[in-house]
């Protein structure tokens, strides 16, 4: 099968994939702007991909772990690694980079409208957040990704030895640190040299109300497929990081 048949096969095969890259389009473009959002795809994309390449050779960043292939020739595939795979960073990276500056950025509000005034794009705190929010997405993620044998992801991967966490060893979250700041150090170098954090800086809660919409979807497969310890762990980082996003939008609004 070409690459372009390749490609529409995995759109029919991972739907959910498409539908969030989707939403994360309509949000990041409403924030940043096509332009920006495009080349936070393309850096995300790059750095997940060999971040990934080198784990299933070498082991770095994340710990050594394969790739099953179950679904080569139903799926695009770049070398080893499943295309859909590494596209998801681009929405998960962009998911904790918008939650990250809306905590770290004074907010208006206007009715229903939600805006950050002069937000911090380029600082150490909204890259440290961000790369945090970003690990905290995998710690329910990768335990449920694990166990895609019990509905509909597949078993895609496997460690070749059980970590820790539910079958994840402690070197992953590590990986997804790591990943999570060169993401976003990388788009915040560019961005700032192309000068165009300017354009855009409204559109506060969109982003961040994904992240806990895909943390919901998450917590959702993770009960129904009866790990209900996995999922109170979930359900409580859930719960912690939702309050204080509630708190931090309820007290620094100023209505104009």
């Amino acid at each position: 099968m070409d690459i372009f048949g390749l490609f529409i096969s995995t759109i029919i095969l991972r739907p959910y994939v498409f539908v969030w890259l989707g939403l994360y389009f309509v949000a990041g473009g409403l924030q940043l702007g096509m332009k920006r959002i495009i080349v936070f795809t393309i850096l995300a994309y790059v750095i997940a991909f060999i971040s990934e390449y080198c784990s299933t050779r070498i082991g770095v960043p994340y710990g050594y772990y394969y790739y099953t292939g179950e679904t080569h020739g139903k799926e695009l595939f770049i070398s080893n690694v499943p295309f859909m795979d590494s596209i998801s960073y681009s929405f998960l990276g962009y998911f904790s980079y918008s939650l990250a500056l809306l905590m770290s950025s004074p907010v208006t509000r206007k009715g229903w409208r939600f805006e950050l005034q002069n937000p911090p794009w380029y600082s150490k705190k909204v890259l440290f957040l961000s790369a945090i929010f970003f690990v905290l997405q995998d710690v329910l993620i990768d335990p449920v990704s694990l166990m895609g044998s019990k509905w509909f992801l597949g078993q895609i991967y496997y460690y070749p030895e059980e970590g820790v966490y539910f079958g994840v060893p402690l070197s992953n979250f590590l990986g997804w640190f790591l990943v999570g700041l060169a993401i976003i150090y990388c788009f915040q170098k560019l961005d700032r040299k192309m000068g165009w954090s300017t354009e855009y800086a409204g559109n506060a809660l969109m982003g961040p109300a994904f992240y806990f919409i895909n943390m919901i979807f998450i917590l959702s497969v993770t009960f129904y497929i009866g790990k209900y310890f996995i999922g109170i762990i979930g359900l409580f980082i859930f719960s912690i990081l939702f309050y204080l996003t509630i708190l931090k939008v309820r007290r620094t609004s100023s209505y104009i």
